[in-house]
């Protein structure tokens, strides 16, 4: 191979490196662009959601946690507490959440004495019946 061919392949090479070099260019102006819009319509919905917030509940205390907060807390009570056995108003009270809602308040009436002989002397058929051993 001789040296202009050499050259002529050498600036062949550059050619196309800097063509796709100004692509790329090209793609991160866009990219950048598309996320500082992004960016901007994410500030807008945070201000708007701590807006509705104030004026929709006019005491900041009674707002309900997110849904995934709430689950991480229960999941880490059941971690930090492996061996016990939550009635919902107790796990209610380890989270700090309300205990006068009335879909917390459930009684047993419809268990039979068996039963609840049954969940006392062997734990495991009472989470089986549950459900709870598939976890």
């Amino acid at each position: 191979m001789n040296v202009t061919e050499l050259l002529r392949l050498l600036q062949a090479e550059h050619d196309e490196t800097t063509a796709r070099a100004d692509g790329l260019r090209e793609q991160i102006e866009q990219l950048t662009r598309a996320l500082a819009e992004i960016e901007a319509r994410l500030a807008e919905i945070v201000t708007t959601r701590k807006v509705i917030d104030s004026l929709a509940l006019p005491d900041h205390t009674q707002a309900s946690e997110e849904p995934a907060t709430v689950y991480q807390r229960t999941v880490t009570a059941f971690n930090e507490h492996p061996g016990r056995v939550f009635q919902v108003r107790d796990l209610h009270e380890l989270l700090g959440l309300p205990t006068d809602e009335p879909s917390i308040n459930v009684t047993r009436s419809t268990w039979n004495d068996s039963s609840v002989k049954d969940s006392s002397t062997n734990p495991d058929a009472a989470t089986t019946r549950n459900g709870l051993n598939v976890l």
